[in-house]
């Protein structure tokens, strides 16, 4: 099957219900994109499908193709998810470091979608755990890049 991955074609011989977390793990060498639980609730595995944050762990490849996906390797080509990476550092967010590029992902694309979001939007759109407790400072950095 062909996927487009951080804007390039790349073939892969998977079976059709093989995780994108897995195809772009361990057929692309994408390592940033982290294992978290296998089941869509820790966020670890987000990636972008079309511009929208996606959980990648449950997604079945096949569903991909045609689609446009993104992965932290690529994200700084963004505007807005180079200002988050730069928001990240100032803010000092990562402690162990697992979580953030899931939630560097999540964050992105709730500032794409809504420049200047508001508190709930901001919780809404950051359901990803961090085991460091990091969110004061994930929310101080999305505020920052939203200019709040």
């Amino acid at each position: 099957m062909e996927l487009k991955v951080n804007g390039q074609i790349r073939q892969v011989d998977v079976d059709e219900d093989t995780p994108l977390l897995w195809v772009i793990r361990e057929e692309f060498n994408l390592l940033g994109t982290k294992y978290g639980c296998g089941v869509a609730q820790c966020g670890a595995c987000t990636v972008w499908v079309d511009g929208q944050a996606v959980r990648s762990c449950i997604m079945p490849a096949s569903a991909m193709v045609g689609k446009d996906i993104v992965t932290i390797e690529s994200i700084e080509n963004d505007p807005v998810g180079k200002q988050v990476v730069d928001a990240w550092i100032r803010h000092q967010v990562p402690q162990c470091g697992y979580c953030q590029s899931g939630q560097v992902m999540a964050a992105t694309a709730l500032l794409k979608q809504h420049p200047k979001p508001s508190d709930e939007q901001i919780d809404q759109a950051m359901s990803n755990l961090c085991r460091c407790g990091t969110y004061q400072s994930i929310r101080a950095a999305v505020r920052d890049v939203a200019g709040a």
